[in-house]
């Protein structure tokens, strides 16, 4: 690490407000040249939109960016901003049909002399040096959709640098990497350090901090709460500086309750994909069990499974006994199975419809002779949704793309329950809503609970998970560990990001 020199990036008391919302609230950070910086924290917390300062996409309300001791350039100057910064995003921004060389130079292709005509020998020429420059074991002519995500990371990479840059930012780099691959690509980043670039690593597992990174930063509640050596902060201090527990009593999950009495509502048996590997578990009616995971845990695809909307390639799921049809969406609501997808914008709702015609979808051949729907039935049908969840509307006949997140999202939710599920699969359900609705969402699933229904909330949010039963964390494809009602959130985080308390 360089010492004596200004910091390579420094934010001085961010402010971010967006709304009512307070993003960032005179937060910071400083990273120094030639180290891998971790920045960590819970959803929520303001990396991203720290993220969005820094690389020059959102202006903030109050504090300034630094860039070795000189202020960041004015916002239009995207070049400049280039020059400094490169973000590597989780989701990736290279484009499949285009060749590697293409990919690495688009928007800066070099050109023929005097002409305005890009000069492909040029840049296949300057991709290949680019490549070699840095260790990146791809061809430049090939495909790159034909990349591995490993190589098409490193691609990304070699991108931000031929700008001239030799910052780059790294947001959750290994989300689809295994452990081979993630070990290669630390390989990578080592290499390039000892080159003279500096990284900002964004990620939630935990354990990449203590591999790969020399200091890290916590933010918490919109701020930055501590930096420091990565040595002086073991595991056990850095998930309570997260949580914030040692600030405040531990808050535990819901009290234990007693085993449900009723049948086995789900059974999961050795259940595999591409995304997890040979899961077993049971839900029991009248139980609300708690599926906690990372992006690249498995967690997702798991509910989505038990909803029809993910296909497994082996195994078997059984609802109160009878067999599902795999990847089959019409055989999970015929077993009664209802579903609050994960993005409620492009699987939960129609935006063309009303509230009335999104909560009625799936009974539609219930409201009225040969599959004509009166009007009326599906209105009434409506009234008593709006008034059970708290739906702020003007009425049945409101466009639904009128409503706010959190009332959109209420739909969703009855949509959901409108065919009377004996199970309830929620898969992020209070994401994107304000407080009230998230309270009122999750008050909507204990109701389920107390009706008698079984009840899996698919969540890395605490707040969800609280009033679960049971809580099962899956860390890489599998479940790793059972926590019973009365967990305490360093408990709880330790377990998702795939550390132990132990860890010093």
């Amino acid at each position: 690490m360089t010492t004596g020199r200004p910091p390579l990036c420094e934010a001085r008391g961010i402010t971010k407000r967006y709304g009512p919302t307070v993003a960032l609230r005179e937060a910071g950070i400083t990273v120094r040249t030639g180290e891998t910086h971790a920045l960590v924290g819970r959803n929520g917390a303001g990396k991203s939109t720290l993220v969005a300062v820094l690389t020059g996409l959102e202006r903030p309300d109050a504090g300034t960016v630094w860039f070795e001791g000189e202020p960041a350039p004015g916002a239009a100057d995207r070049a400049a901003w280039r020059r400094r910064v490169a973000c590597v995003y989780q989701q990736s921004t290279i484009i499949n049909e285009l060749s590697v060389a293409e990919n690495l130079f688009l928007g800066h292709q070099p050109v023929l002399p005097r002409t305005s005509v890009i000069s492909w020998r040029r840049t296949r020429r300057r991709a290949r040096a680019l490549l070699d420059a840095w260790g990146v074991p791809v061809h430049e002519g090939a495909r790159a959709g034909d990349l591995s995500v490993e190589d098409a990371k490193m691609v990304e990479i070699a991108r931000a640098l031929s700008q001239g840059t030799r910052f780059v930012i790294l947001d959750e780099p290994t989300a689809q990497l295994d452990s081979r691959a993630t070990a290669r690509l630390f390989a990578h980043m080592r290499r390039l350090q000892d080159a003279g670039v500096t990284f900002l690593h964004i990620s939630h597992h935990l354990r990449e901090v203590y591999e790969v990174c020399q200091a890290v930063t916590v933010f918490r509640d919109a701020r930055r709460i501590v930096t420091a050596p990565v040595g002086e902060l073991p595991t056990r201090a850095l998930i309570e500086e997260m949580t914030g527990e040692p600030a405040a009593p531990a808050r535990p999950g819901a009290p234990p309750r007693p085993r449900p009495r009723g049948p086995v509502a789900v059974r999961v048996e050795r259940l595999s994909s591409a995304s997890f590997h040979d899961v077993s578990l049971t839900v029991g009616a009248g139980e609300v069990v708690g599926l906690a995971g990372l992006a690249g845990s498995g967690s997702h695809q798991l509910g989505e499974a038990l909803a029809g909307l993910y296909r497994p390639t082996g195994g078997r799921i059984e609802v109160f006994g009878r067999r599902l049809r795999l990847g089959s969406v019409t055989a999970a609501l015929a077993a009664g199975v209802g579903c609050v997808p994960r993005d409620r914008r492009v699987q939960g709702l129609i935006p063309q419809l009303s509230v009335a015609d999104n909560i009625t979808l799936p009974i539609g051949d219930r409201l009225g002779p040969r599959g004509l729907i009166r009007p009326s039935a599906r209105d009434a049908v409506a009234r008593r949704a709006i008034e059970r969840l708290g739906i702020t509307t003007r009425g049945p006949a409101q466009p639904v793309t009128a409503l706010s997140g959190g009332n959109q999202q209420k739909v969703v939710m009855a949509r959901a329950l409108a065919t009377d599920p004996r199970v309830l699969v929620l898969i992020d359900p209070t994401a994107g809503v304000d407080v009230r609705s998230q309270r009122d969402l999750l008050e909507t699933a204990l109701r389920a609970r107390a009706e008698g229904r079984a009840v899996l909330i698919v969540s890395d949010q605490l707040g969800d998970l609280r009033a679960c039963d049971r809580v099962l964390v899956m860390v890489g494809g599998f479940v790793t560990v059972t926590h019973r009602a009365g967990w305490t959130d360093r408990e709880l985080v330790a377990s998702i990001e795939g550390v132990t308390l132990g860890h010093e």
